[in-house]
This record gives structure tokens, C-alpha cells and sequence, in this order.
């Protein structure tokens, strides 16, 4: 029997549970069909999403359909408990991404799409509520067309389908059909996004997506090593912590041992309901009892730590009632900390701190800490989350030696661009052991490191070992420990620092009338731009900082009379404009942060002491790595060799060319009269296709994801290039390894497209071509390929690489865009300046 786990993710009010309750009455593993508007639905049995109507925890279900177990993840749609639906997205097999037939292409589905992205889940698209839009299907297909241009209505022809995947495409054209195996590897390779139609309310399309997940589905191959992912930690009703994960390999067992705690119970799960097993195998989906040092993210055996994507932008500040015990409150929180890792819990004497991401989650925060723990809190309006990066690379030191402690950590900090997170890698260039060696790299990774300027986390930046030293009888694991968290701290007060504050892509959808007020209010950033206009529906893009607009959304309520909505689309960070503001407001002294030393701790006389960071490098042990790279580098400096003086070489070692040119063809008979005028040949320019796009870098990372998505944009790019250079083009593809191939040339528009037949490179048709069009036309070949080019150039043919005719596309359409706009230049729109004015 095939076993997968799949999840149900969407944007709020799209449908999940109700697909999921459909699902289960289906298959008749539940006998009553639940709806949410009646509170009674099988997986929403908190009170607070009973009252509310939405999902605010996942919740696992299990049905058996032909041949298949299918374990359901049933996961939030509300933005603020993004960080519970990208948890379970770390241990599915498949998604089913439910879309409001009402709305379309939400914004919230976009977060989703790009993290199924991050975590290549492949997925089903269920379209819902088909029974009460006024979309058509062809609408709706337009509007999902934003996500991913692979998502295909499975009631097309096979032929479409096919036109998804290479391997599919040669399927085709070989049988003229396709298998159901075919059309499952390249869902799971995410070629192909399957979408299906209906109404989960009323069980409309149900089947369909049911024998749909019969046919395309894969199962992963056995795994005989234990391994396992941990993907929840939650509480039962009598406060028993519970660890959920996904079993990825061998086999789990009652009371086996992990990181020396024996597991109590084994439970499988169905809503709120359990049954006791013995072992969990492979796919099994179980929670653990007995286990308390495992957290959201771990894993068991074989794997690595899944780190969340997800980052709430706000900090708030969290108070406990007069009367309340402070311990009490504080491990409280604790628990509350466990099972949402992204609250970032930090307690202080007598108070705690907490990153969310709205609203709601703040007032389900304040009804659990009463509901569950009898505890009165109260939460303050907010404050960013800011972040903190370096502006130059530097080595970090970090030395712990007090008595009969001995090590030393020596680490490579660089800065990477916005966005990049951190990277660590292993560059070890002494003969440090490997175990120490792994040792700092775990703790590299083990804990949220903070900056020196307003103890906000770091990021963008990587992080690299460059050497270690330990002592034969004096080093022990935890020393390594303190090391590694003093360089880092230490390389951090040794090079500048620069603040970053959180900023949104946001959507607007406002009235028309409403537009001019709008772009008042949003003058101090990016100018917003219009995206869509409907009737009396205006839709803006565009981005501003976090603080600003978290508290503009009750502004935009007053200006627009309740009628405008403000969505956000995606979070980036960016450096702050008031950087010395933000170190005075935050008040942070990296000095009297105990728990995070800057200095490091050296031994004399059978004692340790403090040395500061700034002299860390005068008491260090080992050398500064970085400082013998610099003495050891060199630059290398690129020769450019011109065409004449290829062609120069070419005929001192092939002998001289012999092909005519296009001046042998003109020269003027005696007879005639000699003019001024001279005839230019018509120009081709042969372009060897896939050696272009693993040039380019932006057609080369599509082509990681999908080669067909590359070759038709360069194909857009080539078509624009043409008509801007004025010539003929040949484009040429390799599919010489493709069996039976005979080989084609199709016209698109008026450039050639060449296919090569079995056995016959680009290189060979190339070459072929350009020797029969030598003397009657100007050839010019693009290729990075050095033979080829000699070659091209031994037929009269000049070359341009890969590279420089990026250059070229780049600088003609600049030059377009130029001329475009000088020939139709914009008016000057007077419409706000009145309004600015008063």
C-alpha cells in the first residue's frame, strides 16, 4: 500500500477544513460531515477555532482510498500562523493548495507558493466554491498563472500536458500518449502543477482529486537508517508534551532511547482522537510522549535542522497582572515559547518579550495564557524587529581558558547580499580534529546569534571556520562551545556594523476616488505603482517599512471609509536611514551583555581573566588566517584577443583562408564605371542556444528548475533582440541525444529555430551552416565555446561570446527604451500639487 503524507494549505476562508471534512466523509472514515459555520467539524475542535471559524493549530487526519494511505496535515491559512502551516510544510510528500473560487490568487497564497518553493513540495491545486463564483475556469487559470506557468487544468489534451516536460515531450511524440507514471514524475519533480475544480461543500470534484492523487502520486524509496523529523510540539489535555514527527526511515520503537530519554508512548493520531502502537515505520506521521529535550525543527537519526523561512517583523513587550506569580507567568510562556519557536520568548526581571505577526495572534496569545494557565497579560502596541549585518569581512577570535579549560576559534565573517540569511561553511586550515571541527560547526548553528549595536539577530553573512586549536588533556566539549560564540562577537566589535529594519511588499485595493489621499500618505516612500484599474477599483504595489504601515491600516480604514485593504505581500529587510536613532532608542551596551561576551578569557598564573575584544589579537594563540590568505593571493588579470588576432593564429597553423570575401564578390568589372557606393551583405546571427543559457546566469538558474521555462525566455529575449539589431537569426538547441531524432526547423515569427537530429551537436550544425552561407551573408555566431569559435572563424564568420551579446541585448534595449521615450514623452501631472499645498 502506497503511504504519503500531503497537507492542506491555502489562504484563509478558502476552504481547508471543509475540503479536509469532505475528504474524510468521502472515503467514509468519518460518518457526519462537518461544517465550520455550524462549529462542528472534525479538526477544529479548539474552542477558539470553533468560535472564530478559522485554523489556528494543525491537525493530522488519515484515510485509506484504493490502494493508498494518505496522512493529512491540516494546516492555518491566517497569516498570523504562518510559522504552524511552514512547520508541517518541512515533512510533506505532496500539498493540496486550496484557491477561493471567489478570490483567485490571493496574497497570502503567494507566501505559500514561495515556500513550497523553498521546500520542493510538489502540489495539487484545488480550485473551491465553484458553485458561487462568477469566474470562469479560463479566469481563474489566468489569475493562478502568477504562481507558476506549470499549472495545467487536467481536463486538457495530453498534448498540452506533455508540452510541460522534456521527458513527457519526447513521450508524446514517440507513442502519443502519456503514462500515468510519466505524469507523476514530473508532478513530483514540480514540471507539472495538476488543477482540478469544485466545491468541498457540497463534495463536487472530490472524487476527481481523490483518483488524481491514486494516479500522480510517488512514493519515496525505503530507507532502511532511522531517520526522523520533528515537526510540532504541543500538550494534551492533562499537559503532556507531545513531540510529532514524521518517521523518514527504519523503524521507532516504545521505549527506544533518544539523546538518553526513553519514549513512553507511541500515538497515532486522527483529529483530536489517538491509538496506542508499538512502532512507527516509514511515512508514519506519530506523536512521542516522554521526550522533553527534542524541539520544533529537530530530527532523529539521519537529517538536519529545519530552520524557519519565516520571521515576525514586530517585537511587543509582555506584562503579567499585579497579582500574578512571576515564575509562574514566565514558565508559562515557556511552553507557549515550545510549541511557536517564533515567538522568540526572552524574559527579563519582570517582564518578556515576543515576536508576532498581527493581531489575531496577539489576542489568541492573551486567551491561552488565560484559558490554559490562568494568567492576565497585557501587550504593548510594538515595536520593529530589527536585524543587524556587517559592512567588510573580518576574522573573529575567540579564546576560553580558565582553569583546566582550554580552546580557540578562529572564524572568516563575510557580508552576503540582502536577504541571503547566514552560511556557514568549513574551511579548517590547521590540523584541528574533526570532531572539534564538527563540534563548532553545531554551535555556529545551535543558537540565534546577536549583534553589537542593538542585540538584534544577524544575517547576511557568512560565517566560516577557519582554524581551531584545542589541549591534548584539557579541552572538553562545552569549552568549544564559548570559542566559537566569542569570535563571533569578537569579529562583530572588530568591523562596522549596519542596522536593518523590516520592510513590506505590500498590495492596496482602494477606491478610485480614494487615490490621490493614498499617494499623500505614502509620499515618503517608493512611489506605489498601479497594477490593476476596475471600474471604480483601483490595486497598488508597492513596498514601505513595517512600522509605518502597521499603524497606516487604521488610516487607510479612516481616508477610505472602511472600504480600502491593505494586504502584504512579502517581508525584506533593509538598512534603517536613522541608524544612530534606532542605537539610542534601543539602548542596548554589548559591553554589560553577559550572557553574550564580546572578550574572551585567557589563563596565567593558574587563573583566568577577561581580556577585552580589542586586545584579543594581541594574546591569541594562533595566527590570523585570513592575514597569510592576503600575503598569498594575486591578481589575475583577463587577456582580450581581438578577431584579427585569432584569425592571425588560425592561419599561421591551418594556413591562410581561402573563403572569399564579400568584397571579392562587389569588386567593380573594368568596363564599368567605379561608384562610391558599396553593397552590405544581409546579416545572420547564429546563436547556439543552450550554450547562451548556461551563460546567462538568470536563464541558467531557470534552467536548474526548468529547461523548457529558459529556453522559451530566451527564445522572448532573442525575438525583441532581433528586431532591435535589424538582422536574420538562426537559433540553434542541441537534441542529439534524443532517440530516433531526425531533427527539425521550425519558423517562430521570422527566426529560424533549429532542433539537431540524433547524433549532431549544435557545434556540428554550426559549423556545417556557416560554411554554406560563407560570402553570401554576413555570419555572426554567439557561443562561448573556444573551438567552435575558431572554427566559425576559419569560415569567414566573426564570433561574439555568450557573454558579450548579454552586454549587446542589454545595452540595444536600453537604447529602445531611450528612444521610446524621448519620442513620447509623459505630461506633467499637475493633480496633487493643490493637495500637497493645503
Amino acid at each position: 500500500m502506497k503511504q504519503l503524507t500531503l497537507g492542506m494549505v491555502a489562504h484563509v476562508d478558502a476552504g481547508k477544513t471543509t475540503l479536509s471534512e469532505s475528504l474524510l466523509y468521502t472515503t467514509g472514515t468519518i460518518k457526519h460531515q462537518g461544517r465550520v459555520d455550524h462549529k462542528d467539524t472534525f479538526l477544529d475542535y479548539n474552542t477558539q477555532e470553533r468560535e472564530r471559524g478559522i485554523t489556528i493549530f494543525s491537525k493530522v487526519s488519515a484515510l485509506d482510498y484504493k490502494n493508498n494511505h494518505f496522512t493529512f496535515i491540516d494546516t492555518p491559512g491566517h497569516a498570523d500562523f504562518s510559522g504552524e502551516m511552514e512547520r508541517a510544510l518541512s515533512v510533506l510528500d505532496y500539498a493540496i493548495v486550496i484557491i477561493n473560487g471567489l478570490d483567485g490568487v490571493q496574497a497570502h497564497t503567494k507566501t505559500i507558493w514561495n515556500l513550497l518553493r523553498h521546500y520542493h513540495v510538489p502540489a495539487f491545486i484545488f480550485v473551491n466554491k465553484m458553485d458561487l463564483t462568477h469566474y470562469t475556469k479560463e479566469e481563474l487559470l489566468d489569475s493562478l498563472s502568477q504562481l507558476s506557468p506549470h499549472i495545467m487544468d487536467m481536463s486538457a489534451s495530453e498534448e498540452d500536458i506533455a508540452a510541460l516536460d522534456e521527458e513527457m515531450i519526447e513521450e508524446y511524440l514517440e507513442t502519443e500518449s502519456l503514462k500515468d507514471t510519466s505524469i507523476a514524475k514530473a508532478i513530483s519533480n514540480r514540471h507539472l502543477y495538476p488543477l482540478y475544480f469544485g466545491s468541498a461543500l457540497k463534495n463536487q470534484g472530490v472524487d476527481e482529486l481523490l483518483d488524481a492523487l491514486d494516479r500522480y502520486t510517488l512514493e519515496k524509496e525505503p530507507q532502511k537508517e532511522l531517520s526522523a523529523q520533528v515537526f510540532k510540539i504541543t500538550r494534551d489535555e492533562r499537559g503532556e508534551r507531545l513531540v510529532f514527527i514524521k518517521v523518514t526511515g527504519g523503524r521507532l520503537h516504545v521505549r527506544d532511547t533518544i539523546h538518553d530519554e526513553k519514549i513512553h508512548q507511541i500515538r497515532l493520531y486522527q483529529g483530536n482522537r489517538y491509538t496506542l502502537v508499538e512502532e512507527a515505520s516509514q511515512n508514519d506521521i506519530v506523536a512521542l510522549t516522554g521526550i522533553k529535550k527534542l524541539q520544533a525543527g529537530d530530527y532523529i537519526g539521519l537529517g538536519h535542522v529545519i530552520h524557519s523561512t519565516l520571521r515576525p517583523s514586530m517585537l511587543y513587550q509582555i506584562q503579567p497582572s499585579k497579582e500574578a506569580d512571576i515564575n509562574h507567568f514566565f514558565s508559562s510562556l515557556k511552553v507557549l515559547g515550545e510549541e511557536e519557536p517564533l515567538l522568540h520568548l526572552k524574559l527579563f526581571d519582570d517582564h518578556a518579550q515576543v515576536s508576532l505577526m498581527g493581531e489575531v495572534q496577539i489576542d489568541i496569545l492573551k486567551q491561552l495564557m488565560k484559558d490554559r494557565f490562568n494568567e492576565d497579560i497585557t501587550v504593548d502596541e510594538g515595536d520593529v524587529a530589527y536585524l543587524e549585518t556587517i559592512k567588510e569581512p573580518i576574522e573573529g577570535v575567540g579564546h576560553f581558558e580558565p582553569l583546566r579549560h582550554y580552546s580557540e576559534v578562529h572564524l572568516y565573517l563575510e557580508p552576503l547580499p540582502q536577504g541571503s540569511g547566514l552560511v556557514f561553511d568549513n574551511q579548517c586550515q590547521n590540523n584541528l580534529e574533526e570532531r572539534y571541527q564538527n563540534l563548532i560547526m553545531t554551535h555556529l548553528q545551535e543558537k540565534e546569534h546577536l549583534g553589537v549595536l542593538t542585540g538584534s539577530p544577524i544575517t547576511d553573512m557568512k560565517i566560516t571556520l577557519l582554524g581551531g586549536k584545542a589541549h591534548l588533556k584539557h579541552t572538553e566539549g562545552g569549552d568549544f562551545r564559548e570559542a566559537t560564540y566569542r569570535a563571533i562577537r569578537q569579529g562583530l566589535k572588530m568591523t562596522e556594523s549596519v542596522i536593518l529594519e523590516p520592510y513590506y511588499k505590500y498590495e492596496l485595493v482602494i477606491p478610485t476616488e480614494a487615490l490621490s489621499k493614498v499617494y499623500y500618505a505614502l509620499e515618503d516612500y517608493p512611489t506605489p505603482t498601479v497594477v490593476n484599474e476596475n471600474n471604480d477599483i483601483t490595486t497598488l504595489h508597492g513596498e514601505a517599512p513595517v512600522l509605518f504601515l502597521t499603524h497606516y491600516q487604521k488610516e487607510l480604514l479612516t481616508s477610505t471609509k472602511g472600504k480600502g485593504q491593505l494586504f502584504f505581500l512579502d517581508t525584506f529587510y533593509a538598512p534603517v536611514e536613522n541608524q544612530e536613532e534606532v542605537i539610542t532608542k534601543c539602548d542596548y551596551d554589548s559591553e554589560s551583555d553577559l550572557d553574550n561576551p564580546t572578550g574572551s578569557i585567557f589563563c596565567s598564573h593558574g587563573a583566568g581573566y577577561y581580556v577585552p575584544y580589542d586586545e584579543v589579537r594581541e594574546k591569541m594563540h594562533l595566527p590570523l588566517y585570513s592575514a597569510m590568505k592576503q600575503e598569498h593571493t594575486y591578481t589575475h588579470n583577463p587577456v582580450h584577443i581581438s578577431d584579427e588576432e585569432l584569425k592571425r593564429v588560425y592561419e599561421r597553423t591551418y594556413g591562410p583562408i581561402n573563403t572569399k570575401l564579400s568584397s571579392d564578390y562587389y569588386k567593380p568589372k573594368q568596363d564599368h564605371v567605379s561608384s562610391n557606393t558599396v553593397q552590405v551583405l544581409d546579416e545572420y546571427l547564429i546563436v547556439d542556444g543552450y550554450n547562451v543559457i548556461f551563460a546567462w546566469d538568470e536563464l541558467k538558474e531557470l534552467a536548474k528548475e526548468n529547461l523548457g521555462s529558459a529556453r522559451d525566455k530566451l527564445i522572448d529575449i532573442l525575438m525583441s533582440y532581433k528586431g532591435y539589431r535589424g538582422c536574420h537569426m538562426i537559433l540553434v538547441f542541441d537534441a542529439y541525444k534524443v532517440p530516433q531524432n531526425k531533427g527539425k526547423s521550425q519558423m517562430y515569427h521570422d527566426m529560424e529555430i533549429v532542433y539537431t537530429k540524433e547524433g549532431q551537436t549544435a557545434d556540428a550544425y554550426i559549423e556545417s551552416i556557416t560554411k554554406q552561407m560563407a560570402g553570401q551573408y554576413r555570419l555572426v555566431v554567439a557561443t562561448s565555446d573556444n573551438l567552435e569559435q575558431k572554427i566559425v572563424l576559419g569560415h569567414g564568420a566573426t564570433r561574439i561570446s555568450s557573454r558579450e551579446l548579454l552586454q549587446d541585448v542589454i545595452s540595444r534595449s536600453k537604447i529602445q527604451k531611450e528612444e521610446f521615450e524621448r519620442k513620447n514623452p509623459q505630461m506633467h501631472s499637475y493633480a496633487f500639487e493643490d493637495l500637497k499645498k493645503s
